[in-house]
């Protein structure tokens, strides 16, 4: 074998490597998913088991984390990346953290919900957290598909949508205090579902991060800190100094 062909094989056993990582991210990621599913699944059915079992399973998540960590750190010390594959390598380092602490989330949104099975469930059966709910996985799952696919424009779409997000969680903060002032007897009930509605809110910042991360592999470009009105120009002049280098 030549220099020039130990070269490539180099390359290639690299990017291949590389790609195993970002498979092993969206692994866990799917996995975090399943998790947060299934948690709310266990609040809408008052199912205890269900909520128990996700709380249990939570230590899948946190040897997905260990494991991918591990890798990166053996790429770091002997591949000595640069330039676009250094940023990937840092952003995946940053996405499992996120990706850790929304299992963290789903894992007392389980807990909580199987608390609540035993309690008698409002006449709503907890609409307003279920609907902040599907916002908030739907905001996973395209913070999933744009890792995936390193998809600038998207990720940066799902930065956007956190705001509404939040604005869900502060209306239901609102609610539940005024529930709490008009009938003492739900304050644990209340506080609970609260916690639960903090979580969610929780995965959406999260989720808001690594889209951040995804736009700093791409683009190479830093937004965290950016408020929504810059975030659009930070973004394009961005972009075009990066197809300007093409």
């Amino acid at each position: 074998m030549d220099v020039e062909e130990l070269g490539q094989h180099i390359s290639r056993s690299f990017n291949e490597n590389l790609e195993k990582v970002r498979n092993s991210v969206l692994a866990m990621g799917g996995l975090v998913e399943q998790q947060l599913t299934l948690a709310i699944e266990a609040l809408e059915n008052a199912d205890s088991e269900l909520g128990l079992r996700v709380a249990h399973n939570d230590y899948k998540v946190n040897e997905m984390e260990v494991s991918i960590d591990e890798e990166c750190s053996r790429i770091l010390a002997t591949r000595a990346p640069a330039a676009g594959d250094l940023r990937l390598i840092i952003a995946i380092i940053k996405t499992i953290t996120d990706l850790e602490r929304m299992g963290d989330e789903a894992e007392r949104i389980g807990a909580l919900a199987a608390r609540l099975a035993s309690q008698e469930r409002p006449s709503t059966n907890y609409r307003e957290v279920r609907n902040l709910a599907r916002h908030v996985k739907q905001m996973l799952h395209s913070t999933l598909d744009v890792f995936a696919r390193l998809d600038a424009e998207g990720a940066l779409e799902v930065v956007k949508s956190d705001d509404t997000v939040d604005e869900e969680y502060e209306a239901i903060y609102r609610q539940c205090i005024t529930f709490m002032m008009e009938d003492p007897r739900t304050i644990t009930r209340v506080m609970d579902s609260t916690w639960i509605a903090r979580s969610l809110e929780r995965i959406g910042d999260h989720s808001k991060n690594i889209c951040e991360y995804v736009i700093f592999m791409v683009y190479g470009k830093d937004i965290r800190y950016t408020g929504l009105g810059d975030i659009d120009q930070k973004v394009e002049r961005a972009a075009e100094r990066s197809s300007g280098h093409l």
